[in-house]
């Protein structure tokens, strides 16, 4: 099971309280991954990536296993740690401005 921590105002739109489990068949990915939020919880289209690219948005971040992932290809593997149920996959929302 893949455990997914949203950021608080994401959460709030979709109404989670805490982490979100996934069950991904075969080779879990970023793309499956958010794939399936997006099926659970359709609210969230759009929010952290474009509905039409497919591309994360500008000022979302993923990590896992103390990485910045957010760069990886959409059909990279994810990390066996966070396939395992391990560490979760985290989604940010990055802070700009001064």
């Amino acid at each position: 099971m893949i455990r997914v921590l949203l950021p608080a105002h994401l959460r709030t739109l979709a109404n989670i309280q805490g982490a979100v489990e996934l069950h991904i068949e075969g080779q879990a990915t970023q793309r499956l991954l958010l794939d399936a939020i997006e099926v659970r919880y359709p609210m969230l289209r759009g929010t952290i990536r474009d509905q039409e690219t497919q591309r994360r948005r500008a000022f979302v971040r993923f990590f896992a296993c103390e990485e910045d992932l957010s760069h990886e290809e959409p059909d990279a593997p994810l990390p066996a740690a966070v396939v395992a149920g391990e560490e979760p996959f985290v989604v940010l929302g990055a802070m700009a401005g001064g």
